[in-house]
């Protein structure tokens, strides 16, 4: 078995607040292994985006433990890039916040633009770029510190359809293409299917886990719009929808 890159153990987690204390997470343990595609899904407001804080440090749980092994880089909703910095400005921000802006790390930046179709975009503004080139950057960005477990918070969900699509597709194939491990939060059942190894569902608030789904579809193109095409697509779509439990 590859090795284990994350690892969390009966995390449970409390929100103290001036009604008192209200609990989101309810002992949760799984592990993520080396190259895998873990996706955490679950009804709106459970708590799907405080368990990957907890994942990269910026929250403690309140009892359980968590390990980590390897550099975190984080993705959020929004791209976060500084519309007064042009492309590379952007992409090379966190080496300079980190102070490890070399001519290794440029180099290395560069060689990523250049694999990703963002080279000739480099002295652009995000302004004059497509919402799924932005996601690009931003990828690129956070690539850059050569994270090697990488958290997507709802990434693609500021994007229409047909973009979101298409990134998600592109995002997928570059973290493969990096032999990066990844887990992505998103309340989208079918991006879900597409990209991940893995979906644990999560129930509501306080959350726990429900089930995991081991994620296996016959497929030539396994890409995630390819893996859409496979005709086990839809009976894990249907088991998960039931499993969410949301009454409307």
């Amino acid at each position: 078995m590859h090795k284990i890159m994350v690892s969390l153990k009966n995390i449970s987690f409390q929100y103290h607040t001036l009604e008192g204390e209200t609990e989101a997470l309810k002992n949760i343990s799984f592990d993520v292994y080396e190259g895998e595609f873990v996706g955490i899904i679950g009804p709106s407001g459970c708590g799907k985006s405080t368990l990957l804080s907890i994942i990269s440090g910026l929250l403690k749980p309140s009892t359980g433990s968590v390990e980590v092994n390897g550099k975190i880089g984080y993705m959020l909703q929004r791209d976060h890039l500084f519309e007064w910095r042009t492309i590379w400005q952007n992409v090379i921000l966190g080496l300079e916040i980190q102070k490890i802006l070399t001519q290794e790390s440029k180099r290395y930046v560069e060689e990523l633009l250049v694999k990703y179709g963002l080279r000739e975009f480099k002295n652009y503004y995000p302004n004059q770029l497509s919402g799924g080139m932005r996601q690009r950057t931003a990828l690129i960005r956070t690539l850059a510190l050569k994270p090697d477990i990488l958290l997507l918070d709802e990434a693609f969900s500021a994007l229409d359809y047909q973009t979101r699509l298409a990134i998600s597709d592109e995002v997928y194939k570059i973290l493969k293409n990096e032999q990066k491990t990844a887990i992505i939060v998103t309340h989208d059942i079918s991006e879900a299917i597409a990209m991940c190894d893995r979906i644990v569902v999560l129930s509501k608030r306080p959350a726990y886990i429900k089930r995991i789904y081991t994620i296996s579809l016959t497929c030539d193109d396994y890409s995630p719009i390819g893996r859409r095409k496979a005709p086990e697509f839809r009976e894990y779509f249907n088991s998960i929808w039931k499993e969410l439990d949301i009454h409307v």
